[in-house]
């Protein structure tokens, strides 16, 4: 009961936080940095050796300075994730515009179903909440260990109409939703269990383990595949772009949905570095097992 009743509080306390204006919430993200890179060290060596790793050519003056304006970052995507609390309509989409709403327009004349692939990169929670208030959208979510937080994100994550679905029920809930027209959004970069960690790429210079279920769905209901390129304008300001990847997910290659994903969020990595998530261990299993490809 105990520790039930702190984490409501905590809970209480980042409402309290959300509603502080932005320019409060940059100021706390500031002096977040500082506590993050120079006073704990917050995944300092993961972050460097992610970083060596996919950029063997950058030099260590290079490396340094992503690795310190993506802990800049890190700070702002904390404070605008606990925004998300209490942000409303209109300020969320000033602040996240989609730059091409024509491709899903002609997807929904077409009642084709879209199965979307985003990264860790930029503010992907925005995203994903601002493209939820005009369309069906399911997101699969990998539910937390802990109940009371994991109902708690998904009731901030759902406030615009967007509906979790977690992992283990994707398939179900495609299928029982074949016949009509969904959007459905898959994080491409999370890093497989082990026992699924069957098929490898290359992936910034190095065998990566990647979920072959985001092409199976696909081609299970022949869907249109698309991704989402994100980009920050300015702090606290996105846009992201609809780029279809395979319109024919059905009679697609083998792996070929699973490569031009992958291939995708690459280049933009390579774009703009310093907005990835770098404190991720992203390749636990990649010395393990032979590169596929």
């Amino acid at each position: 009961m105990i520790k039930k009743g702190l984490l409501r509080l905590s809970i209480f306390f980042l409402y309290l936080v959300s509603l502080l204006p932005f320019w409060a919430l940059y100021l706390i993200a500031d002096f977040l940095y500082c506590i993050l890179y120079y006073l704990i060290g917050y995944r300092r060596k993961v972050v460097k050796e992610n970083l060596r790793n996919s950029f063997p050519d950058k030099t260590d003056e290079e490396l340094k300075k992503i690795e310190k304006d993506y802990f800049k970052y890190l700070a702002d995507l904390m404070v605008e994730t606990i925004k998300m609390i209490t942000i409303s309509k209109s300020e969320l989409q000033r602040r996240v515009k989609l730059t091409n709403p024509e491709v899903m327009q002609r997807y929904v004349a077409e009642n084709k179903s879209v199965t979307a692939v985003a990264g860790h990169y930029c503010n992907w929670e925005w995203a994903g909440l601002e493209f939820s208030i005009e369309s069906c959208l399911f997101f699969i979510y990998k539910p937390l260990s802990n109940k009371t937080f994991d109902d708690f994100f998904i009731e901030v994550r759902s406030r615009f109409g967007g509906v979790a679905v977690p992992m283990k029920q994707t398939l179900r809930t495609m299928v029982a939703h074949k016949n009509e027209f969904t959007v459905t959004v898959f994080a491409g970069d999370q890093t497989p269990v082990q026992e699924d960690a069957n098929y490898f790429t290359t992936f910034l210079n190095q065998p990566t383990a990647v979920f072959l279920g985001i092409e199976k769905i696909a081609k299970l209901i022949n869907s249109n595949v698309i991704f989402y390129d994100m980009r920050q304008v300015k702090r606290g300001f996105y846009e992201y772009t609809i780029v279809p990847l395979v319109e024919d997910a059905k009679n697609s290659a083998p792996n070929q949905i699973t490569e031009a994903h992958v291939k995708y969020l690459e280049m933009m990595i390579n774009r703009e570095p310093q907005y990835w998530l770098w404190s991720h261990r992203r390749w636990k299993f990649a010395s393990k097992t032979r590169c596929t490809s």
